[in-house]
């Protein structure tokens, strides 16, 4: 049987759902065709936190609850490990366990580069680098920052890097375009939504990281994208909602939301684990989003993953064009805008035909998003078998 290592943050990320199904679709997808899967986390003892939000020891910490109480809904408890960055072992199987599966695995897929502890990765022959911050990685990457060195293939959800008419730079790597792998089964649609439809998404106000030089542009963040659509549900017949995290210090952008009518709720309340996540998804009629800044001015072609949930759920969504083309040109169920009036044709438009969006979401899905289908090309391509 073959071995694979799927590497990114659980634990680093707490209390949110969204992210986590990004890691679990890699790990379960993977063992869903067969292979004998582990997945690996790293944590630094100075990112625990309590529930509170108080530094703890990573022992006692809400990080580590959390990665536990995530492995083990989904099964991957004996094949989780959870590592400090010093190599002590704080949930799942052993290091010496993990470095012996490393010895012999076929390849390591490692989500934004997260494993970085160097006598791990000596082990493993083959290391896949997936990216899914199209236009960051790549920027950061060519400024000195990023953690490529050392990988020997690159996938990314940047649908367009290297093609013409995308400004990321390769970096002289070949960057195979991959779109999120969605665990269909789990995201079965529920009942149509009835009216009024209710649009939401799930976002950073502004990311950990802000706006990025390029060829002479200020690349922005959701922030600025978002601000350029306060006025939609003004104009729009449906409900427009956001689950925003957003700081204190943009409490002149919180009040300008809701004043132009936004709804706009916690999404600690409504994505605090994948299961409530994928029940806020679910309770939408579909999504509406913004994206970044860099996504969107590269021509990236980025694919959003919370986006393949929604389209999963057969939730249509209407989302900022970010390059997508040929098979992936938007139509029905998936719609892209340029600008506020193209967002409100778009939301006008379904609105008027919400069952027929509807069916095309799921169709999408199960065409293109399959963690099967997704994932047996990956390996294809690599010629992993």
């Amino acid at each position: 049987m073959i071995t694979l290592l799927v590497a990114g943050a659980l634990a680093n990320k707490p209390l949110n759902g969204g992210e986590a199904w990004v890691r679990l679709a890699w790990a379960l997808g993977f063992q869903r065709l067969g292979l004998n899967v582990h997945f690996v986390e790293q944590l630094a003892a100075d990112h625990c936190a309590d529930a509170g939000g108080r530094h703890a020891p990573p022992q006692t910490s809400a990080n580590l609850a959390w990665f536990k109480r995530i492995v083990r809904h989904f099964g991957l408890q004996d094949k989780a490990t959870l590592l400090l960055d010093d190599g002590t072992t704080l949930a799942g199987p052993s290091r010496e366990a993990l470095s012996e599966a490393a010895s012999y695995a076929a390849a390591l897929f490692n989500v934004s580069g997260h494993l970085t502890d160097p006598d791990l990765l000596d082990k493993i022959r083959r290391k896949v680098y997936v990216d899914v911050d199209p236009g960051f990685t790549q920027l950061w990457a060519a400024a000195g920052d990023g953690n490529l060195a050392g990988h020997d293939d690159f996938l990314t959800v940047g649908t367009n890097i290297g093609t013409p008419g995308c400004s990321i730079p390769t970096l002289g790597l070949h960057w195979r375009p991959v779109l999120p792998p969605v665990l269909l089964d789990q995201w079965t649609p529920t009942d149509s939504a009835e009216a009024p439809l209710r649009f939401t998404t799930v976002a950073r106000w502004r990311s950990a990281f802000g706006p990025i030089e390029h060829e002479g542009r200020r690349l922005g963040l959701k922030v600025h994208e978002f601000r350029k659509l306060l006025e939609l549900p003004s104009r729009v017949p449906v409900t427009c909602e956001l689950a925003l995290d957003i700081d204190a210090a943009d409490q002149g952008d919180l009040e300008a939301l809701r004043a132009n009518g936004w709804a706009v709720v916690d999404p600690r309340a409504v994505s605090k684990d994948p299961l409530a996540f994928r029940d806020y998804v679910r309770g939408s009629s579909g999504e509406l989003s913004a994206a970044q800044g860099v996504y969107v001015d590269t021509r990236s072609g980025w694919f959003s993953d919370r986006t393949a949930h929604y389209l999963a759920a057969g939730r249509p969504a209407v989302v900022q064009d970010t390059g997508l083309r040929g098979e992936l040109a938007p139509g029905r169920g998936l719609v892209t805008f340029k600008t506020l009036e193209g967002a409100i044709d778009a939301l006008t438009g379904i609105a008027s035909d919400y069952d027929a969006h509807r069916a095309a979401a799921r169709e999408f899905a199960e065409r293109h998003l399959d963690s099967d289908r997704v994932l047996a090309n990956v390996l294809d391509q690599l010629g992993i078998k």
